[in-house]
């Protein structure tokens, strides 16, 4: 039975201690007893958008797990509230819980387009693929609000330069004019990450994403357009979605993507405490079996930074996912493949017009 006093719309049911602080923060019983017979409410549940300033926007991704080589994120924290999220230890760095803080306090770099412009003009500069949402997702509900991941392509655009985007919000689909512009020079491809093709399964694992429906519209509509898209299968979870794997290929291939991608979930450092605390409340009945299956994909540990093996796992229940996965992409993605963006483009532009010169 679900836990009723589960916070809603939120992944994460708890903040926890920030690993680089030495005080901790906690809600006792009798400050709590007090907001009960006070008629108060001891968490607002509100999400605030905080303004920095950072330097630099482009960062230098060293994982040789990590299929992209530069990334950038104009948003720290993620209102999408993914429990999953490997991002959420990176909130720790900012001072914040990797918990519900990740979620409700997002920080946003108003500063970022100036930033990449800055960047990417760069004499020394090679123009190589930047990932937008190597961290976090550009499209989270904030962008609604800041429009900087708009902003950002525009910049791309004005200098040729070429762009990746992960997501799983449909709001990309407001930029499609952008995008098309991009596309006719193979300047852009998009990733969308698709975790479930159930939508009980999507609302408590990624509370405030978009629909499963309106993912898959999303990749067809994208791919109409002639941008094209790589499907991210990603986290699978054993037990939770590991035997969707074959269904959810068909659908996303049906849909027009070009190719899948996987991980098998990790739970590093801090998110091991926050997953393990929701689903004891949100999936009570099956808890231990999920934990104990995650753990026996990563050498009896639910957290695993061995590069090379992280991502894929080992062990037989890995290896099923890995096999399903294999033989998803030779029933569904046969002849398919995302092509290789456009770098030859960008030198002539740097001054922001062609040269004719």
């Amino acid at each position: 039975m679900l836990d009723k006093s589960i916070i809603k719309g939120r992944g994460a049911q708890q903040n926890v201690h920030n690993r680089f602080f030495e005080l901790s923060h906690e809600q006792r019983d009798d400050f709590l007893e007090y907001c009960a017979k006070e008629g108060e409410d001891p968490d607002k549940n509100k999400t605030l958008y905080l303004p920095v300033f950072p330097k630099t926007i482009v960062n230098k991704v060293k994982s040789p797990d990590v299929g992209m080589a530069y990334s950038m994120n104009m948003y720290q924290g993620c209102e999408h509230g993914c429990i999953y999220c490997y991002a959420r230890n990176s909130h720790e760095f900012w001072g914040y819980s990797a918990g519900l803080d990740f979620e409700r306090r997002i920080l946003i770099k108003k500063e970022a387009p100036q930033l990449l412009e800055a960047f990417i003009k760069r004499k020394s500069w090679k123009a190589y693929p930047i990932i937008m949402s190597g961290n976090t997702d550009c499209y989270q509900p904030a962008e609604k609000i800041f429009e900087i991941t708009r902003q950002c392509l525009e910049v791309f655009l004005k200098y040729k330069h070429p762009v990746g985007i992960i997501t799983k919000n449909a709001l990309i689909l407001r930029d499609l004019d952008v995008l098309k512009v991009l596309a006719k020079d193979n300047l852009v491809s998009a990733n969308i990450s698709i975790t479930s093709l159930s939508e009980t399964t999507r609302r408590i694992l990624e509370p405030r994403t978009a629909t499963i429906k309106k993912r898959l519209e999303t990749v067809k509509i994208l791919t109409d357009n002639g941008i094209p898209v790589n499907v991210m299968l990603a986290p699978i979870i054993p037990s939770i979605n590991s035997h969707e794997i074959l269904p959810l290929a068909k659908a996303v291939s049906n849909a027009g993507a070009s190719s899948i991608a996987h991980t098998i979930v990790r739970l590093n450092g801090a998110i091991g405490a926050i997953f393990t605390d929701w689903i004891h409340k949100t999936m009570p009945d099956r808890a231990e079996k999920v934990l104990h299956q995650i753990e026996d994909c990563h050498g009896g540990t639910l957290n695993d930074s061995r590069f090379g093996q992280r991502m894929r796992g080992e062990g037989q229940i890995a290896k099923q996912i890995n096999d399903l996965v294999k033989l998803a992409r030779l029933k569904y993605f046969k002849g398919k493949m995302m092509p290789k963006l456009n770098t030859e483009l960008h030198e002539p532009f740097k001054d922001g017009q062609m040269r004719l010169f």
